[in-house]
């Protein structure tokens, strides 16, 4: 009788590790199909941080460039052909893609307020067609023809007293 009971313990066990063996290889699947949904929703957050994270960096560029184009507004003699030059050097420097797609106002004679007058001043206004280089082709795969594609018009302003002139 234990002879008897050994033996079938022991097919209950073999039983049970065929069970086991098929479980293991039938949750092999399930993890390849997990991994095939989950990682193109992954790739598309990682790409959506670099993109958000370049479109940041653009627009401090394009601050920095406003403000050095009002520097240079501000300045007696300047004229606009000399604010552009320095807003188009910054964008270069500051490696802006399509710097030379930038256009530039300048207005020299505005005022600000001062105290208890005003006084002159120029206003420098940057504006910048941004697209997003990953988002852009990924959302027309979607959605084909959809405006989400478009450039988006980055606007960044200075304004600075003139100095005396």
């Amino acid at each position: 009788m234990a002879l008897r009971t050994l033996d079938h313990d022991t097919r209950r066990i073999a039983a049970g590790s065929a069970r086991r063996r098929a479980s293991i290889l039938s949750e092999r699947g399930q993890a390849l199909v997990e991994t095939a949904l989950a990682l193109p929703l992954l790739l598309l957050v990682s790409a959506g941080i670099f993109e958000f994270g370049r479109a940041y960096q653009v627009t401090q560029v394009l601050t920095n460039a406003a403000r050095e184009g009002a520097r240079v507004a501000v300045l007696p003699g300047a004229t606009p052909d000399d604010v552009q030059a320095r807003v188009t050097k910054y964008l270069q420097a500051g490696q802006i893609d399509g710097y030379a797609t930038a256009t530039v106002a300048v207005d020299q004679s505005a005022t600000v307020a001062v105290a208890a007058g005003t006084a002159g001043a120029s206003v420098v206004t940057v504006t910048y067609p941004f697209s997003f280089m990953v988002l852009n082709p990924l959302v027309n795969l979607v959605a084909n023809g959809s405006l989400v594609g478009t450039p988006i018009s980055m606007v960044a302003r200075a304004e600075m007293r003139n100095e005396a002139q």
